[in-house]
């Protein structure tokens, strides 16, 4: 369940995600920049909300931590702003310390739900500067945008076990589910605040997987028994990408031996989507 509709405050903007696999020597680093939090990002110009978040063994969404996974989340008022986030020391270092490393620009299609009591808008044409025409909205781009999915709940503390019993079962259906080229489990607190960051080549492969199988399952469980104090789901159209990330059937605690998501070529005008 999320809180109640007017005690939330609303926000739209432009996402960024970065992911990054930390070798073994910066581990320590890494560490420190997941104890320190957000705090240190907060005069970044734009940044409007930020989570820095650890992961699973292998990025994935088991009850074992990962000593090298990590994963930061932003919403920022402006694409310029978004990107220059992107292109900023604080990112770079992470680029520099990975073993595997990616970040994406993204915009926000659908939003249910709330984090930290406020709510995510979809975001408007005003704040994409030159993609104010997501090619996924203009009929002469024959190169449909990658779609993702975020997910993440805050967990009943008395609801963890229920909800930690149907976790390997969505994992492994994810792992396998055709059309995502890109799956992260992250947590802001072990066990009750976990989140989700999915990539997928179309719509019908993402809506595949939410309402079949083991992960339809669970999420009816958790919506039946109340697992949640509060919740989101975010789907939102890429609009940028660097860098590289083993496919989900792929991960592992170590360099990437699999496949790999390649940058997105830029594909955009000026303009307003109808």
């Amino acid at each position: 369940m999320s809180a109640p509709a007017h005690h939330l405050i609303k926000l739209s903007g432009v996402v960024t995600v970065v992911l990054a696999n930390v070798r073994r020597p910066h581990q320590s680093w890494a560490w420190l920049r997941l104890v320190q939090g957000p705090s240190p990002l907060k005069a970044t110009p734009g940044m409007m909300f930020c989570k820095v978040m650890g992961s699973g063994a292998g990025g994935g969404f088991g009850l074992r931590p990962s000593p090298s996974h990590q994963g930061l989340i932003t919403l920022m008022d402006h694409a310029d702003h978004a990107r220059a986030f992107l292109s900023s020391p604080v990112v770079e270092a992470y680029r520099e310390r990975a073993a595997d490393f990616w970040c994406g620009m993204l915009e926000v299609v659908s939003a249910r739900g709330a984090w930290d009591g406020e709510a995510w808008g979809v975001t408007p044409a005003t704040q994409l500067g030159a993609h104010g025409i997501a090619a996924n909205d203009d009929p002469s781009f024959t190169d449909p945008r990658p779609l993702a999915a975020l997910t993440r709940a805050s967990i009943r503390p008395g609801k963890a076990v229920a909800f930690w019993r149907n976790a390997p079962a969505t994992h492994a259906a994810m792992q396998q589910a055709r059309g995502c080229t890109l799956a992260m489990g992250l947590g802001e607190i072990p066990l009750i605040r976990q989140c989700t960051f999915s990539l997928w080549q179309d719509t019908p492969s993402m809506l595949a997987y939410a309402h079949q199988g083991a992960h339809q399952q669970a999420m009816a469980a958790a919506y039946k028994d109340q697992y949640f104090s509060e919740s989101l789901f975010v789907r939102m159209r890429l609009l940028e990408q660097q860098g590289q990330w083993p496919r989900p059937n792929d991960l592992g605690d170590g360099p990437a031996d699999g496949g790999s998501v390649h940058p997105l070529p830029v594909q955009h005008r000026q303009g307003q989507r109808g």
